[in-house]
């Protein structure tokens, strides 16, 4: 059986991204693993069950219907902590994002960072979406003193969908739709050898993923389900 180890931070990752890649993991036979900083049980973002505003930009009915029926499961109930993880056991590597304060846990985590490295070293399979990509390029080879995917073609969450849900919400929820003062794909673009191999797709409402070696990622959760076929097809 094919094995996934999806790291999490305590709160406030993505609904959509989680769940519903769990969810399509689980239907092909592809044992999880959940990891958190200490191996708490993770929440995923409240406002995105509720409705980020007026009802709207939360997660869709079978995202939340998912991750109601992950909140119930084993592996989700029992992370290891992020110290436990030993690459070598695993085929798959998935990195989901969220943009609330409370992922700056799992993003700034120095421990989850070299894992990352010693997965790129061993060719490992990994999956990125939206703050993903901002986990894998702060995560730095010491080797080489770049960023693991210096020299790849990779997406994530992009800046103008950033940008759109920032400005069509600060008046209600202030900077809720920014991590960090910049944008993630300025910062992302600094680790980069060349800003073109980030890569936005041409519609945002169409799913989109780039894949380059052994790294498929995506840039937000309308992405999630073909990312999500597309690592359960490179495991097979």
């Amino acid at each position: 059986m094919k094995k996934a180890i999806i790291p999490i931070p305590d709160k406030d990752f993505d609904t959509t991204e989680v769940s519903i890649t769990w969810k399509i993991l689980k239907e092909n036979k592809i044992d999880i693993t959940f990891a958190t900083e200490n191996g708490i049980v993770g929440e995923t973002d409240p406002l995105l069950l509720t409705g980020v505003i007026f009802g709207q930009l939360g997660a869709k009915k079978d995202a939340i219907d998912a991750y109601h029926l992950m909140q119930k499961s084993n592996e989700f109930l029992h992370p290891i902590k992020y110290d436990e993880i030993n690459p070598s056991d695993y085929d798959l590597l998935f990195l989901p994002g969220g943009h609330a304060k409370g992922m700056r846990q799992y993003l700034e985590n120095k421990t989850l960072q070299n894992k990352i490295v010693d997965f790129f070293h061993l060719n490992k399979l990994v999956g990125s979406v939206c703050h993903g990509s901002l986990l894998l390029a702060r995560s730095i080879d010491e080797k080489t003193g770049k960023s693991v995917v210096h020299n790849y073609k990779f997406t994530g969450l992009t800046k103008s969908l950033e940008r759109l849900a920032y400005y069509l919400t600060k008046w209600k929820l202030d900077d809720y739709y920014k991590t960090y003062e910049a944008y993630l794909q300025d910062e992302v673009e600094t680790f980069l050898a060349n800003k073109s191999q980030f890569k936005t797709g041409f519609n945002s409402f169409i799913p989109f993923f780039v894949e380059d070696r052994n790294l498929l990622s995506a840039r937000w959760p309308n992405d999630v389900k073909l990312l999500a076929n597309k690592l359960v097809e490179k495991l097979q």
